[in-house]
């Protein structure tokens, strides 16, 4: 051979197992490219799921989150309204309770007043010093001012108790807006943020549930909001109940003192009458008295001048029978003259004893004109007295009243005292 060739000292493959190998590594490639191919279109609808899950996720959250700005805003208005309503509220009972104390500080005049006509009408003197219907309404008075007084006491003290609880409930209103304004901050920041911002990092345990009293379900949260609103609404009704009744409770107050005070001045004013009618009947009286009395002491002046009569007609007779005992001898005869002036001075003894009796009677019955015109004099005193008394409860009383038509010339014409007051 002219030529020298070389073959490399490894074994030979065939070729049946060349066109083996070929339809292998073609199979092996088909193979390859398809799952490179599967992988592309799993990879890029992977992609594609994943992109459109993550937009739809982030977009849901974000109206979750507006959702959730809206609905704190609504319960932040609700708040902030309840707020307002107490601050209203807390403002219009400060100004019933204001009123209630001025009322209560107005009833220091009616005692006062009541009071002194009781210690004044006390001053009474005899028998005009009694249980009478001023009295007993000067007392239900007091009674009636007293208990008004005590009422609104519990009611003062009632309405700073309940502006005490008004200001309680403000506060957790107060906290709870707070709370809801810095939540609707960190929403609202969460809301501006998106996968751009350069403010987002992983965190250490974003999923943890946060402990403490705060963290709570969202239906325990409404249950928080509509307790607060409703504990708002309750006070606020309370509120109302409370001003109407402070209200009702002056007006109704003011009526039942005003009723009760026309009637102790109707009753003053009757009494007055009254006192002003006895004392007219007593004046009547001691004039009678007087007159009866001036006419007693002229007849008592009368049968002394008789008496005196009389006992100069006795010595007359007495002396003439005397004169008549000295006749001498048979002279010394029981004639008729004799018998006639015996029975002259028995009748004239008779007389004179008559006379002194009827003088002593005299006497007598003056002094008891004269007694009982010291018992009408001090009645007299006692009723002008009461009069006056009473006059001057009413003057004093015309401080309770008030308008134009009031005091003593209001007094006087009520009484139709216009004739007993004198002439200045």
């Amino acid at each position: 051979m002219s030529v020298v060739t070389y073959e490399k000292p490894i074994p030979h493959t065939g070729l049946a197992d060349w066109y083996a190998k070929q339809w292998q590594n073609q199979q092996t490639n088909d193979t390859r490219r398809n799952d490179a191919f599967n992988l592309r279109h799993e990879s890029r609808q992977l992609r594609n799921e994943t992109k459109i899950r993550t937009e739809w996720d982030t977009y849901h959250n974000n109206v979750r989150l507006a959702d959730r700005i809206t609905e704190l805003g609504r319960w932040k208005e609700v708040l902030v309204s309840l707020v307002e309503r107490i601050n209203k509220e807390t403002a219009l009972l400060k100004d019933e309770k204001f009123s209630t104390e001025r009322e209560l500080d107005a009833l220091g005049i009616p005692i006062g007043v009541i009071s002194e006509c009781i210690s004044m009408r006390d001053c009474r003197q005899g028998a005009e010093l009694t249980y009478d219907d001023g009295d007993t309404e000067l007392k239900k008075e007091l009674c009636v001012v007293e208990s008004v007084k005590k009422l609104l006491i519990e009611r003062c003290q009632a309405t700073w108790e309940k502006l005490n609880k008004l200001e309680e409930v403000k506060f957790k209103l107060n906290l709870e807006i707070n709370d809801k304004n810095e939540a609707l901050e960190i929403d609202k920041d969460q809301l501006t943020l998106d996968k751009n911002c350069a403010n987002i990092t992983f965190k250490t345990d974003a999923l943890r549930v946060v402990k403490g009293c705060h963290s709570l379900t969202y239906e325990g949260w409404l249950e928080h909001s509509r307790f607060i609103k409703q504990l708002a609404d309750n006070e606020l009704a309370d509120t109302l109940k409370l001003r109407e009744s402070l209200f009702v409770v002056r007006e109704r107050a003011r009526n039942d003192m005003l009723a009760q005070r026309d009637r102790v001045d109707f009753t003053l004013r009757k009494r007055i009458y009254e006192t002003q009618k006895a004392r007219n009947e007593i004046e009547w009286q001691q004039l009678k008295m007087r007159d009866e009395m001036e006419r007693v002491i002229k007849e008592i002046k009368t049968l002394e001048d008789a008496l005196l009569a009389k006992t100069d007609a006795l010595k007359l007779a007495e002396t003439r029978l005397e004169n008549r005992s000295y006749r001498p001898g048979f002279e010394l005869a029981r004639d008729e003259c004799e018998n006639g002036l015996k029975e002259e001075v028995l009748q004239l003894q008779k007389t004179r004893r008559d006379l002194m009796d009827k003088i002593n009677c005299a006497k007598a019955t003056f002094n008891a004109l004269e007694e009982q015109q010291c018992i009408i004099d001090r009645d007299l005193a006692n009723k002008c007295q009461s009069l006056m008394t009473d006059i001057r409860c009413l003057d004093l009383r015309a401080r309770l009243k008030t308008g134009e038509y009031t005091g003593t010339d209001r007094n006087i014409q009520l009484t139709r005292m216009e004739q007993e007051i004198p002439p200045t």
